[in-house]
């Protein structure tokens, strides 16, 4: 019977996708986000184990909240992909049983050819793009941003929506030019029903301290709402330099 590893679940998630959600956070991610607020979710063998229908058990109580709330399922992590077998079962079975919206959260470290299964029953994918730079990227998550690039111009050319999030964090984020690029990526993009910058926050720095790690951005403190109309205003900036173009 196929099982997932589960770090926990949230019953009633108003961030994470449209209207009132049932959030499932998946375990094991193989990014290592300097900003991450759970790293316990890092490791790929810890976890609790469920079945699908344990997890559609956890759902059904609430299912008139997600209905009315034009709300649904957000599978998140970790990296949920990483499980892709069965968020893609889970996802077939709510549709299947409650015709439920379905959510993707992912950091896009993923192919999408490899995914389309599940990609096929998500209703909307929300992507984060950690850094446009890649050296920066490198340094920030551990990893290349060439796969996260790519599975949004996957979304963007299989006509996916999706909402791009970007954690905004001051002295990695604020460089000028790489928030004007990052505005032209997403100007070149279909699909992009939305965008949110995310201002870094210090609230899993206990987690961190929990597990006898260094954190990595001790003393960075969270932007101001200045930092983040500038933010906005460049990568706008960006966005219309694509879309004045076409």
């Amino acid at each position: 019977m196929l099982k997932g590893r589960i770090h926990s679940l949230e019953t009633f998630g108003t961030v994470d996708g449209p209207g009132i959600r049932f959030v499932l956070f998946m375990q094991g991610c193989l990014l290592q986000c300097q900003y991450c607020h759970n790293p316990d979710t890092w490791s790929l063998t810890e976890g609790k184990e469920m079945t699908v229908e344990e997890v559609l058990a956890e759902i059904e109580p609430y299912l008139s909240y997600y209905r009315s709330s034009g709300g649904g399922l957000t599978v998140s992590g970790g990296e949920a992909t990483l499980q892709a077998p069965f968020v893609t079962e889970l996802f077939r079975e709510v549709k299947k049983r409650w015709n439920l919206h379905t959510c993707l959260d992912t950091n896009g470290y993923n192919e999408g050819d490899k995914i389309r299964d599940l990609l096929d029953v998500t209703d909307l994918v929300m992507l984060d793009l950690k850094h446009i730079d890649n050296e920066k990227h490198i340094k920030l998550t551990g990893k290349p941003n060439e796969r996260m690039l790519n599975m949004a111009h996957w979304l963007s050319d299989h006509n996916r929506k999706m909402w791009i999030r970007h954690v905004f964090v001051p002295g990695i984020h604020d460089d000028e030019q790489d928030l004007i690029h990052l505005g032209k990526f997403i100007g070149g993009l279909h699909g992009v029903e939305k965008f949110e910058i995310l201002p870094y926050h210090t609230m899993g720095i206990y987690k961190w301290q929990e597990l006898g790690w260094d954190y990595p951005l001790e003393g960075v403190p969270s932007p101001t709402a200045e930092e983040i109309e500038r933010a906005n205003r460049l990568i706008e900036e960006g966005r219309q330099q694509v879309v004045t173009a076409k």
